[in-house]
């Protein structure tokens, strides 16, 4: 137990960060560090983007907070960007990733109960996937451990494993309201979902009425190359959720939904007091409006190329890894053991980097993220690396 006021809920690492601009974080310290973790895919456009800054400046001398009973301009054009960028008809702005998960499992239930006229309400959802910390999004979760203590859950919820598309025929009945996946497993190992089994998940759903839930809250504004990862499939889906990388660093979720999803909210079925504020819609105008003046999507596939490169050439016959996987710029490197202490390691010489599951190295750097900057990042990896196998050689 910490001597801390606030409650114990994370393994923090011994690293306290005070300052940052771009891909580069500083500690209370002065100690500069290379910031491959991006504040877990939010920081998307780096550390205090000049515009999104601006943007906020402005909007504190204007508005900050009202209700979601008036009309909110900021809200309406933050809405019509994300629309006319993507196959969405309409979109439900909340606070957190979590939210707009609930707000997916919500509408999907109510879709059928209230629009298609029967009682469906069950969600299928995969193993090692991650959903979000609220009771509905733990329970969405495929992974044990976050369910210890909280017993009982809510029902309504299967889980079957990736990429078995007879286990996932199988669990489908007549109470199955919608599939939800992500399109890479971020925390739960970097695993990307393979193209033709999407597809055929959309075939599924399709034959039987089911609705398709993307979960987009980290591959979502860029992360893999493009703005939504879905663009890179023939695949769409009826609803999609976003969060992290959506207003820079500032709290925001979304939920968006096609046309004939969009009547199953109607005023009173679903609500929230700071979604979609003045202030919290004038950062996500200035991320999106910035990543596509900037061109930050393109410019993210271009250096996630270059990232895989040089990862697979400077890392490529070492004994201690196994693969390295990802889309765009949400890659793993699974190693052959823990790499908890490879990643203290390169925290120490100044890299920021963060695990997904025991074995995998997650690297998240900025969508703007330089050569120089990822040149620098593959070599205190490479030679973390390459130092545990010599140790492990020699004491073998």
């Amino acid at each position: 137990m910490s001597d801390s006021a606030l409650m114990d809920t994370y393994a923090r690492f011994p690293i306290t960060l005070v300052k940052g601009k771009g891909s580069r974080l500083w500690d209370d310290q002065g100690k500069e560090y290379i910031d491959f973790m991006s504040g877990l895919a939010v920081t998307n456009l780096g550390h205090a983007p000049d515009a999104v800054k601006n943007a906020l400046v402005q909007q504190l001398d204007q508005l900050w907070h009202v209700s979601n009973l008036f009309s909110n301009p900021n809200g309406e054009k933050a809405a019509k960007l994300l629309v006319d960028h993507s196959c969405a008809d309409a979109v439900f702005f909340c606070n957190s990733g979590a939210e707009a998960n609930e707000a997916a499992i919500k509408i999907a239930r109510r879709y059928h109960q209230k629009l298609k006229g029967n009682d469906r309400y069950e969600i299928i959802t995969f193993n090692q996937s991650f959903h979000g910390r609220t009771l509905a999004t733990l329970t969405a979760t495929g992974q044990e451990k976050v369910k210890e203590g909280f017993l009982p859950l809510p029902e309504g919820f299967r889980h079957v494993p990736l990429h078995d598309i007879a286990a996932l025929e199988a669990a489908v009945n007549d109470k199955t309201a919608a599939i939800m996946l992500e399109l890479v497993q971020a925390e739960g190992g970097v695993i990307p979902v393979d193209g033709d089994f999407l597809r055929e998940v959309r075939a599924l759903c399709d034959r039987h009425g089911i609705l398709l839930i993307l979960d987009e809250i980290q591959t979502g504004m860029g992360r893999t190359g493009k703005l939504f990862a879905y663009e890179h499939y023939d695949v769409e889906p009826d609803i999609f959720t976003l969060a992290k990388g959506l207003g820079s660093g500032v709290p925001v979720g979304a939920m968006l939904a096609k046309a004939h999803v969009k009547p199953a909210f109607v005023p009173g079925a679903h609500a929230t007091t700071f979604g979609a504020t003045p202030l919290i819609m004038s950062a996500v105008i200035a991320t999106i409006e910035t990543m596509l003046s900037e061109k930050a999507v393109e410019r993210a596939a271009e250096a996630s190329d270059y990232l895989l490169k040089q990862l697979n050439e400077k890392l490529g016959g070492l004994p201690n890894v196994a693969s390295i996987r990802g889309k765009g710029l949400l890659i793993g490197i699974v190693c052959a053991a823990p790499a908890g202490e490879a990643i203290a390691e390169l925290h120490k010489r100044g890299l920021l980097v963060v695990p997904a599951g025991p074995n995998v190295i997650r690297l998240l750097p900025n969508l703007l993220v330089s050569h120089e900057d990822i040149d620098a990042a593959v070599a205190l990896i490479a030679a973390v690396l390459t130092e545990q196998a010599a140790v492990k050689t020699a004491n073998s």
